[in-house]
């Protein structure tokens, strides 16, 4: 199981200071869920642990990101190294215009995988763990484009978990999907931290308290609080977490 820990991390983009002095750590089987206000970090810190902030290009990182106990920004790591191991499953679905086989089957073959028996084992136990395959597995063949939007994301989930990931990553995944498909999200990830570390954001504060284990509230790039999801939905130790969870801002 892996641990991921970012340690007084600093983030610009340009001159905009983004993120400020974060220090956070990520257990093994947990769901920890990012929330604030737009604008506020986010989705900048989610997107350090898979290093896609490097592709806007003009930004400076200081402090240090870890996952398995190893600096993923350290000289000798090779980027896209990191980006196989991470899983990123973003706001709006985001299906290549494949077949369902072949979107699930796209990383491993990019990484030199085409025997056909290891594909199809793969492809079977990744849309089994998010949940799709019952649905699927009469129509592999068939346009990932055809499926529904909630249906659509979970097949992104299968493809990221298809590499065996250790750290799966979610900007928004429900954000755009109607209430049944969030449910359906929502409790697969729930069963997915049994093997997984997941950092979901999130601004969906019932959601938040649904599915998290551990919340972050992120406010003008600072982390304001960070503790277990019911101890502070229930008893904030800061006034601004407090006022944000009962909306009076944001």
């Amino acid at each position: 199981m892996i641990q991921a820990e970012a340690k007084n991390v600093n983030f610009y983009y340009g001159d905009f200071h983004a993120l400020k002095n974060i220090s956070m750590t990520f257990e093994p089987s947990t769901v920890t869920a990012l929330i604030g206000p737009s604008g506020c970090g986010k989705s900048t810190f989610l997107r350090l642990f898979n290093r896609m902030n490097e592709l806007i290009g003009n930004t400076k990182l200081e402090g240090s990101v870890t996952v398995d106990g190893k600096d993923i920004y350290a000289r000798d790591v090779q980027v896209d190294e990191i980006r196989k191991r991470i899983g990123m499953v973003f706001q709006k679905p985001n299906p290549f215009p494949k077949s369902i086989y072949e979107n699930v089957a796209y990383g491993l073959r990019v990484n030199g995988t085409n025997k056909k028996s290891v594909l199809d084992e793969v492809v079977e136990n990744s849309l089994k763990k998010a949940a799709l395959w019952e649905e699927v597995k009469d129509n592999l063949r068939k346009s990932a484009m055809a499926l529904s939007g909630g249906q659509q994301q979970r097949l992104c989930i299968a493809r990221a978990l298809a590499v065996e990931p250790h750290l799966l990553l979610m900007d928004e995944p429900a954000s755009a999907l109607d209430p049944i498909s969030t449910s359906k999200v929502e409790d697969l990830i729930f069963e997915l931290k049994q093997q997984y570390t997941i950092i979901i954001v999130t601004h969906n504060l019932q959601q938040a308290g649904r599915i998290s284990d551990y919340t972050g509230f992120f406010y003008l790039g600072s982390l304001i609080e960070h503790d277990k999801t019911q101890k502070m939905f229930l008893n904030p130790a800061d006034e601004r977490t407090q006022s944000y969870i009962t909306g009076r801002f944001g």
